[in-house]
């Protein structure tokens, strides 16, 4: 997303991404996602540094409302793809001779690794204040993931959307089939989901998927910052009661809904060897 005219004070000691809030109130907070060569993808220290980044904000009781964007063309190409094989599929592979490779250890070792990665986006539902998503390009795979746990999503009219993790060999299991289809109903969540298709902006705004739709990434940020004032300038007791009464309408509890498929995803290194070759953000249908 292009800069907009508000301008941000960021934080020292991130690199993966970038983390602030406004010069002049201090109420509106900015998360950047940072890696826009790798379109955002998330690698190691992406996946640390952005639940630290959204707990720094956590900590400032001045924030009222969340805004994340990305820098380059595109907002996130979901999990870095390189990361996930030398990751994960290093742990699907075993060693004789060496007890950590017993099947049901490393299978243990891999859920531990998928909790702390849906805890990532979960800490976004657990803000008091609302989080706004702010989309340009692609947001694919782990894009998905990190935007239905915002509370609001906004768009440019070059956005695309796609549940991509079905291509890869692999269920999309860090929140999106969990919370997508109270987004936009069960049966349009699981056509995407089971597809894996490109979504371009008119239609997402359509599903419901995003409550607005700008022009260029000029305008989305000139938007998304209108629109995150306005939030702030409500009384914040009443935005974060608001927040909590409609997540809790959603889902119950998210967490819970996640847990639900922490065991699915057994990524044989053949598959993620192959899955490497779709890297590259898909185009809209």
């Amino acid at each position: 997303m292009q800069q907009s005219s508000m301008q941000f004070s960021f934080q020292p000691g991130f690199t993966a991404v970038n983390v602030g809030w406004d010069d002049t109130t201090g109420a509106i907070g900015h998360i950047v996602l940072n890696r826009p060569t790798k379109s955002n993808a998330f690698d190691s220290v992406m996946w640390r540094e952005f639940p630290a980044a959204v707990r720094l904000l956590q900590q400032r009781h001045e924030i009222r409302v969340l805004v994340i964007s990305a820098a380059g063309k595109n907002f996130c190409a979901g999990l870095d793809l390189a990361y996930l094989t030398d990751t994960f599929g290093s742990k699907m592979q075993q060693q004789p001779g060496n007890s950590s490779s017993c099947p049901a250890r490393m299978r243990y070792a891999f859920r531990e690794d998928i909790l702390q990665m849906q805890e990532a986006f979960t800490v976004l539902e657990q803000c008091l204040f609302p989080v706004i998503a702010a989309v340009q390009g692609a947001c694919v795979g782990a894009g998905v993931d990190l935007i239905t746990a915002a509370d609001l999503r906004c768009c440019s009219q070059d956005a695309y959307f796609s549940v991509k993790e079905v291509d890869l060999a692999i269920t999309a299991d860090l929140g999106t089939l969990q919370r997508l289809p109270s987004i936009i109903g069960h049966g349009a969540a699981a056509e995407l989901a089971l597809t894996g298709r490109s979504v371009p902006a008119r239609e997402a705004a359509q599903l419901g998927l995003v409550s607005r739709v700008a022009g260029s990434a000029t305008n989305l940020a000139a938007a998304v910052m209108q629109l995150a004032a306005e939030i702030a300038a409500k009384s914040p007791l009443a935005v974060a009661g608001t927040k909590a009464v409609l997540l809790h309408t959603r889902c119950g509890n998210e967490r819970d809904c996640c847990l639900s498929c922490d065991y699915t995803n057994v990524l044989p290194a053949e598959d993620l060897r192959t899955a490497r070759t779709l890297q590259q953000p898909c185009p809209p249908a």
